[in-house]
């Protein structure tokens, strides 16, 4: 995986999960970033762990991204709709790893693919990133549509928290002065 956070050409994804490789691009555009991402797991089994490798992945190459986090504004939030679809994403980027996950769905696929599966991809990379992360899914019950909403509304409040805020000054978005 290679991340750039201020990308602006398309990124190249081939996780062997074609819906996943979708979602992923979409996350990038709407975010702002570039990334070149290959990957291959025991998809004769399922996707389950696949899935979580990618948030494995995404999560640790976004905390090397980020540094020493000075000046990044820390916080971010959007929330998008997506036809049917309307979902919530909020961000901290506080070196505590949580995921608050309010998604429930009737049907819980879309083609092929687990959607319940998105949950373990956000929760790896939650862990792995050091985000607070919460997930709302306020309307909305087509999983396609759904899943866009979310993956959207993450690259957008992602890009909100890893901005520049140049009243910081380079320090940390923190009192305690640690993150």
């Amino acid at each position: 995986m290679r991340l750039n956070l201020d990308g602006v050409a398309p990124s190249r994804v081939d996780t062997g999960i074609p819906f996943m490789d979708h979602m992923l691009d979409l996350m990038s555009a709407h975010g702002f970033m570039e990334m070149e991402l290959r990957a291959s797991g025991d998809r004769e089994i399922d996707d389950h762990h696949t899935m979580e490798d990618l948030g494995i992945t995404f999560g640790m190459a976004l905390k090397k991204s980020l540094g020493d986090m000075r000046g990044i504004r820390r916080y971010g939030e959007a929330t998008i709709p997506m036809d049917d679809a309307l979902a919530r994403v909020v961000i901290d980027i506080s070196n505590r790893p949580m995921l608050a996950y309010r998604v429930v769905l009737e049907k819980t696929t879309t083609g092929t693919f687990d959607t319940g599966l998105i949950k373990e991809f956000f929760r790896a990379l939650a862990t792995h990133a050091g985000l607070t992360l919460h997930i709302d899914l306020m309307s909305g019950d087509e999983p396609h549509h759904v899943s866009e909403a979310i993956f959207k509304a993450f690259g957008k409040a992602l890009d909100q928290a890893i901005g520049i805020e140049t009243r910081l000054k380079g320090n940390l978005p923190s009192t305690k002065g640690v993150l």
